[in-house]
C-alpha cells in the first residue's frame, strides 16, 4: 500500500498528534528499562516526524515505511532539519532487512492496526523480534476493540482545514473486528480549484490475549499495558493502548 494520495496531506491531517509530547512519552517508558539512547527502529515511520523527534532526544533512528511517497516527504523534513543521521528505509514491516540489530523498537499510531490478518502480525512481530537485541524494548500502540466497535464503525468524520477537505467514511465493524476506511481528499489548486484523491485501507482491532500470545511467539515478554500517553491500565473505554514487551535472551 503506497498512500500516495495520503502522503501529500498527512502532515496536515495529523497535527493534532503533538509528536514532541508523544516522543517524550516513548522516551520515558524506554528510560524506565535503561534505555536513553542507542539504537532505535521507528517501524512504520510515515512522514518522519517522530523518527526526527527520537533523534532530537539521542537516539539513533532507523525509520521504516513501505509507502516510497511517505519517505519521500520524511527525507524532505530530515533534510529541512539539518539532520544527517537518521536513516530512511522503504521496507514492509513483516520483512525487515536491517544492517545489524537495535537496542529497541517504537511503532506508533495504530500502524500494526494495518495488519488485518494474524499471521501477517505475527511475522511482524517476529521481524521485529529478529532484528533486536537480547533485553530490546519494543513499545507500540493499538487500537482497542471498544475503538473499532463504539468509534470507528459506520462512522463519518469530516476535516475542514486550510488547503484539504477530507471525508472519512467506516464500514460496519466485521465480525474479527476489522473496519474497511476510505479517505476522500480535495485539496486546493493555485487557481481555487480543487483536486480529488483517495485512499482505501482497512485497519483490525485485536483483543488482548491474542496480542500476548503473539508476543510469546515472536520471543518477546509482555511487561506493561498502559491507555494511550498514560501509565494506567486501559479503562474499557480506552481507544488505544500501549504495550511493552521485551525480546527474550536466545539460547546459547
Amino acid at each position: 500500500m503506497s498512500y500516495s494520495s495520503f502522503a501529500a496531506v498527512y502532515d496536515e491531517l495529523t497535527e493534532n498528534v503533538g509528536y514532541e509530547k508523544r516522543a517524550d512519552y516513548f522516551c520515558s517508558l524506554l528510560s524506565d528499562y535503561g534505555l536513553n539512547g542507542g539504537l532505535l527502529l521507528d517501524l512504520a515511520c510515515g512522514t518522519g516526524t517522530l523518527s526526527l523527534e527520537f533523534a532530537k532526544k539521542g537516539f539513533s533512528v532507523i525509520g521504516v515505511d513501505i509507502s516510497e511517497e511517505m519517505l519521500a516527504e520524511a527525507q524532505n523534513k530530515k533534510y529541512e532539519q539539518g539532520d544527517t543521521d537518521t536513516i530512511f528505509l522503504c521496507q514492509d514491516m513483516r520483512e525487515l532487512d536491517l544492517f545489524g540489530t537495535v537496542d529497541c523498537c517504537v511503532c506508533a499510531l495504530d500502524s500494526l492496526n494495518h495488519l488485518t490478518d494474524t499471521n501477517d502480525l505475527l511475522k511482524a512481530l517476529r521481524s521485529v523480534s529478529l532484528f533486536m537485541n537480547d533485553g530490546g524494548i519494543f513499545v507500540f500502540d493499538m487500537n482497542t476493540p471498544y475503538k473499532h466497535k463504539s468509534v470507528l464503525a459506520e462512522k463519518c468524520f469530516v476535516y475542514d482545514l486550510d488547503g484539504v477537505y477530507c471525508v472519512w467514511q467506516n464500514s460496519p465493524v466485521g465480525e474479527d473486528l476489522t473496519v474497511d476506511i476510505t479517505l476522500d481528499f480535495f485539496t486546493e489548486n493555485e487557481d481555487g480549484t480543487y483536486e480529488r484523491s483517495g485512499e482505501s485501507f482497512a485497519e483490525r482491532a485485536y483483543e488482548y490475549e491474542a496480542v500476548k500470545s503473539m508476543l510469546e511467539k515472536a520471543d518477546f515478554e509482555l511487561l506493561e499495558n498502559y491507555g494511550d500517553m498514560t501509565r494506567e491500565t486501559p479503562s474499557d473505554s480506552a481507544e488505544r493502548t500501549v504495550f511493552i514487551a521485551r525480546r527474550k535472551t536466545r539460547n546459547g
